[in-house]
């Protein structure tokens, strides 16, 4: 079932496209969600939309994380707070962008999980994680030095946390998107020379919407998965099928 009955779940990176639609979602099938950002003004409209507490704090900083987390009883989290950072191969990436987006997307995944399993573990009602990872994780993608390591990395703290939360009743996964095209993804993504090969590989050969990624967030948070942990769910169309 995914009618999550009033309990609590944490959504980082809720002003962004995929964690505003999961914001929606969850609210919609019953959840108290608190949403989470590195700004107030960031989250105002979606708490107005869908009347979520919000809770900004910043992913890179462990003192904001610990601070902000110290005392929160979650039942759940989705760890969506990310940065694509750059479009680069691994001769030309410049390393202060990667150490960014590794600190926002992998590092920032392990801090959260790191203090919200403490208060799970406390209130001793099990739980669910799921890490917004990416199909870069999974695959190698031109330009993606950066990004890619950082999700592969998301994977990996997915698995190491199942493995280690399971015993609480916590279950981690990830979901691994494509690409939902965006106006901030369009600069690059809507080239015709990049779109094209790209869709053409893909089977179902089209982009992803924000909807198509927050529904099997929901699910994997929801009692229906409740035998699922330690998965990484490509949600692309069928692109790393190939």
């Amino acid at each position: 079932m995914t009618d999550f009955d009033g309990r609590t779940i944490l959504v980082t990176g809720a002003s962004g496209g995929i964690g505003g639609a999961t914001v929606r979602h969850l609210v919609r099938a019953g959840a108290d969600v608190v949403a989470s950002g590195r700004s107030s003004d960031g989250l105002e409209a979606i708490a107005a939309e869908t009347g979520a507490r919000t809770l900004p704090f910043d992913l890179t900083s462990e003192d904001s994380v610990r601070d902000a987390l110290d005392g929160l009883d979650v039942w759940g989290v989705v760890n969506c707070g990310g940065w694509g950072g750059e479009i680069a191969t691994p001769m030309d990436t410049d390393i202060d962008v990667f150490d960014q987006v590794i600190a926002i997307n992998a590092r920032g995944t392990l801090l959260v999980t790191k203090y919200v399993s403490r208060s799970m573990i406390r209130l001793g009602r099990g739980g669910s994680i799921v890490n917004v990872s990416s199909q870069a994780g999974l695959v190698a993608l031109s330009g993606h030095i950066s990004y890619g390591s950082s999700k592969a990395a998301v994977d990996n703290i997915t698995r190491v946390s199942a493995l280690e939360l399971g015993r609480y009743d916590i279950r981690v996964n990830s979901v691994n998107p494509t690409v939902v095209m965006t106006p901030m993804s369009a600069w690059y993504w809507g080239r015709p020379e990049i779109e094209g090969p790209f869709l053409e590989a893909m089977p179902l050969g089209r982009w992803a919407t924000e909807d198509e990624i927050a529904a099997p967030i929901t699910f994997l948070l929801s009692d229906a998965a409740s035998m699922i942990s330690g998965v990484c769910l490509p949600i692309d169309g069928g692109y790393t099928a190939r």
